[in-house]
């Protein structure tokens, strides 16, 4: 009997049957192009939500809503993004991002919040210039994937927090 139950828990933890995804996985892959995006490298620009981005990293939800926000394109070069400005650094101009750190919290109600802090101006002389940044990705899961629900940035100025499904819920009726 204990050989039995032996072999069942091995193939369950073979299988990944039973562990958590990494909650982190996609907000990795949406900072890591972010950070490429602010790079004094000179490389294009990559957007964050290209339809191959929407496809796997985002939940059905936020990507309902981020259509619906297309709808009513910004100012900007290719007149679909309903943005004119990076969500993630929260404005229209950053240096090469330094210090990024990212930590995941405890999932909570079926919701892992994965915080980002980084120094978006560190490059400038302004006396905010060492300030961090903080992006929070409430992390869910989606047909057994980690997908990220909505992004929270914070307001240095108000202390308020900032939704972007609530922003793009906004977009959406045209305010």
């Amino acid at each position: 009997m204990k050989t039995i139950a032996l072999v069942i828990t091995s193939l369950i933890a073979f299988s990944g049957i039973g562990q958590a995804a990494d909650a982190t996985a996609p907000v990795k892959e949406i900072m890591e192009a972010t950070k490429n995006n602010w790079a004094d490298n000179n490389s294009d620009w990559t957007d964050i939500f290209d339809a191959s981005r929407l496809d796997h990293l985002y939940s059905k939800d936020f990507v309902a809503r981020y259509q619906a926000a297309a709808q009513f394109p910004a100012v900007d070069d290719d007149g679909i993004s309903p943005f004119d400005y990076d969500v993630i650094v929260n404005g229209q101009d950053a240096c090469p991002l330094q210090d990024l750190t990212m930590a995941a919290a405890a999932p909570v109600n079926g919701t892992t919040e994965v915080t980002v802090r980084f120094q978006k101006s560190a490059c400038s002389d302004a006396p905010d210039a060492k300030d961090y940044t903080t992006v929070r990705f409430e992390v869910v899961e989606e047909g057994g994937n980690p997908v990220i629900d909505d992004i929270i940035t914070e307001n240095i100025e108000t202390q308020a927090r900032d939704s972007l499904k609530a922003t793009m819920a906004l977009i959406a009726k045209g305010q």
